[in-house]
């Protein structure tokens, strides 16, 4: 079987490399982040398979469809098609579950159909979504919305005083003046002097015209009572106005179980029809594990042809470390993990082959002991006669490939050349930086004394019950367990009020392609200010969003030309090439560098270019101590990944250079090489010298070995976890037999 073959990628940073990887083999491409790895992966392989599978539609066809550019590579030879299994979160809704996500609520709804007693209707009707089985108080979503009026009004303030907190409902604002123009109100009056009578017309009057209206009101308008009014705009219009004041809405809308399905979701009527005295949505709302204890328990001829194939389903995601959750579970709550997991799920029972199957870090919120269930996952699908790559920095399944390729040695500028083509044995020898990390020895740090600590519970949430424990203060503490064990449960819930708690997540900045890494840590304006300086004109010139922009592409770089129903082809602007300024602008140089040379640089070379700014040095130092000295300036925001993103955040409060606070760290080794972990380890330490509490929700052994004190859930997910294992001392865990983390923690340590 010939191997595909990649000639000339010169992707990104790639440098004009050519790679052979062998079919129906597991290969993993490793190297420092911000090395190529996805450059050659997603945006040149996984690319080319989807763009060149898409052209074989009709071009209608084709316009439906995601669009892919024609990545800078010379050739591809023998591609097979690829099946992309990426870190994104399953989007959806709450209509969406991990039921109806998996296909699994198919198999569910016929079971109940055919073997519930007393029968009802067909299995369609079973489903949430369709309006014959759905609830008709909730339509279907479980719970219902409705308005806290003490959160929407002030009773201290009159109306023209804004006493209806929200906007648009001001004295000054047309909804507003619907109120204040009426002439059935003293304007002047607080709302906690009103009568009785008075609320109830504000509030509750049903759409009705006014008798004897005031000159100044809207001749053809009708008067409404706020709520009234305020659930037609923001409750039922689901659209444009909720979401531009999506954080007022969400301030004075509450959510209560409907008091009709008690959040089953579906009418009396199907809930009416039951298997061993469960209806479909207690089934529905019981951990898988506990799903298949109940399967095992049916006995009865029909239930056996759809139980066995349910029964595998269900198997499969207990045996990905799944197991505690539910198929009620809404999809919009699932971790990346998680997500990526269940997507997996899909592709083991698939009975195509000769794919490319390319995953994205799935060791991504796992602890090792999944790590084991998702290595038997991936080696059963090369096992069918597929072609496996996988991007990774995990050495637990860095260990189990055929075919290993390092890219390197660096990252950015620095990276996109191979460093090693080989096996595991032979990495392990290599001069590359994964060969040196891989052959690193480990050791517990010397832990620092505890002085003080933070109390938190007791707390009861999802599988936590009465949990309490104490943290020491400014000391690095990690949170570990397996997925699911109550790790972030306990931490998120029990700091959610404290004071001077910071929360750093992966969640993606709000960002388009006009943001970049110096407007996100607010020193964009300076450079303007530097070059306007320099040169003497106007500071606006140096904004490619606004005078400075590109005429011809408006500051955006490339064009976009609309081919009616064939796919949209984007250009490089011939303008400005790519630079998003104009000409006169781009004329403007300080020692040799237009503005735009510098959006070019790096984080690293910025610092030297910059080295007598100190506003703008300090800024970059920040990032470049996050390990993010490979990238550029420029860097669009939105290109960004979750480990990127955090350690953005974290930048900016080492340029605060803040005290006496709690970072909370939600997993920080997301995307990190093994050589880039110490980087963030000197961080964390550098935060509580600074007189700071460190704590970290992390899987990462390397990070385990830097911290101070441990705190170990478990000893399994969901109902099989959220006990306190252990708190205290790093080394104290390695004697607690029932750990997971304990087991691999003392092996790593050898």
């Amino acid at each position: 079987m010939a191997n595909i073959i990649i000639k000339g990628a010169k992707q990104n940073n790639l440098k004009n490399i050519s790679v052979e990887i062998p079919k129906h083999k597991l290969t993993v491409f490793t190297g420092r982040s911000g090395s190529g790895k996805s450059s050659l992966v997603f945006s040149t392989i996984a690319a080319e398979s989807e763009r060149l599978l898409n052209e074989t539609y009709s071009t209608y066809i084709q316009n439906q469809l995601t669009q892919y550019e024609k990545p800078d590579v010379d050739a591809i030879y023998h591609l097979p098609v690829s099946m992309v299994i990426s870190q994104k979160r399953l989007g959806g809704n709450s209509r969406s579950t991990v039921g109806t996500i998996s296909d699994i609520y198919s198999a569910v709804r016929l079971l109940w159909s055919r073997v519930g007693e007393p029968f009802v209707a067909y299995s369609n009707e079973f489903s949430f979504n369709n309006p014959a089985g759905m609830c008709e108080t909730c339509h279907g979503l479980g719970y219902v919305e409705d308005i806290d009026v003490d959160e929407l009004l002030d009773y201290d303030k009159s109306l023209n005083e804004h006493a209806i907190q929200f906007p648009t409902f001001g004295p000054d604002h047309w909804r507003g003046k619907r109120y204040t123009l009426s002439g059935l109100f003293d304007n002047d009056k607080k709302l906690k002097d009103y009568t009785k009578d008075e609320m109830e017309i504000l509030l509750y009057t049903e759409p009705m015209k006014l008798k004897d209206a005031p000159d100044k009101w809207p001749k053809t308008a009708k008067f409404e009572g706020v709520i009234h009014r305020f659930r037609r705009n923001f409750l039922i219009n689901d659209g444009f106005e909720k979401n531009r004041w999506l954080s007022e809405v969400n301030r004075v809308v509450t959510e209560k179980t409907c008091p009709d399905c008690h959040g089953k979701r579906l009418n009396s009527k199907i809930l009416s029809c039951k298997i061993k005295g469960l209806d479909i949505a207690d089934f529905t709302s019981m951990t898988i594990r506990e799903n298949i204890q109940f399967l095992d328990s049916i006995d009865h001829p029909t239930a056996s042809y759809i139980i066995k194939p349910l029964r595998t389903q269900l198997q499969s995601l207990v045996d990905i470390g799944l197991g505690y959750l539910t198929l009620a579970r809404e999809t919009p709550t699932l971790s990346g993990g998680e997500s990526q997991r269940i997507k997996l799920i899909r592709h083991l029972n698939s009975p195509l082959t000769d794919l490319v199957y390319i995953i994205d870090e799935p060791s991504v919120g796992l602890h090792p002991e999944d790590i084991k269930n998702i290595n038997r996952i991936i080696q059963s699908i090369r096992d069918k006669g597929n072609t496996v790559l996988v991007v990774e920095h995990d050495p637990d399944i860095i260990k189990i490939a055929d075919h290993i390729i390092d890219i390197g040695p660096g990252a950015g500028r620095d990276g996109g050349t191979i460093t090693f083509e080989g096996s595991y044995p032979e990495l392990l020898e290599s001069d590359t930086a994964t060969g040196r990390a891989l052959r690193e020895q480990h050791q517990l740090r010397r832990a620092r004394e505890p002085q003080d600590f933070i109390h938190l519970g007791p707390i009861s949430r999802n599988n936590l019950h009465d949990i309490s424990v104490d943290i020491p203060k400014q000391m690095i503490t990690a949170v570990t367990g397996v997925a699911g064990s109550g790790k972030s449960t306990l931490i998120k819930t029990g700091f959610r009020h404290m004071d001077q708690t910071i929360i750093i997540d992966q969640k993606p900045v709000h960002a388009s392609n006009r943001s970049n890494l110096l407007t996100y840590t607010d020193i964009f304006d300076e450079v303007r200010a530097f070059f306007s300086k320099e040169t003497g004109l106007k500071k606006s010139l140096f904004s490619y969003n606004s005078d400075g922009a590109c005429p011809n592409c408006n500051g955006k770089g490339v064009l976009k030309t609309e081919l009616a129903y064939m796919p949209d082809f984007s250009q490089v602007c011939e303008v400005c090439h790519g630079t998003r300024y104009k000409e006169e602008v781009l004329a403007a140089t300080v020692d040799g560098y237009s503005i735009a040379d510098v959006l070019r640089l790096t984080v690293d070379e910025g610092v030297a270019y910059f080295s007598h700014h100190d506003k703008i040095t300090e800024t970059l130092q920040s990032l470049q101590a996050t390990g993010l000295g490979y990238m550029t300036l420029g860097q669009s925001l939105d290109t960004l990944s979750g480990g990127e993103v955090q350690r953005v955040k974290l930048s900016k409060y080492l340029i605060e250079q803040v005290r006496d606070h709690i970072f909370i760290f939600d997993e920080p080794t997301t995307g990190l090489h093994e050589e880039d972990i110490h980087v963030l380890i000197d961080l964390f330490n550098r935060l509580v010298d600074d007189g700071n509490t460190v704590i970290l929700i992390e899987h990462n052994l390397t990070m385990m070995t830097a911290a101070d004190w441990i705190i170990d859930m478990g000893p399994g997910a969901g109902q099989d976890g959220g006990r306190l294992l252990y708190s205290g001392p790093a080394a104290g865990l390695l004697d607690i037999q029932d750990s997971y983390t304990a087991q691999h923690l003392k092996h790593y340590i050898k």
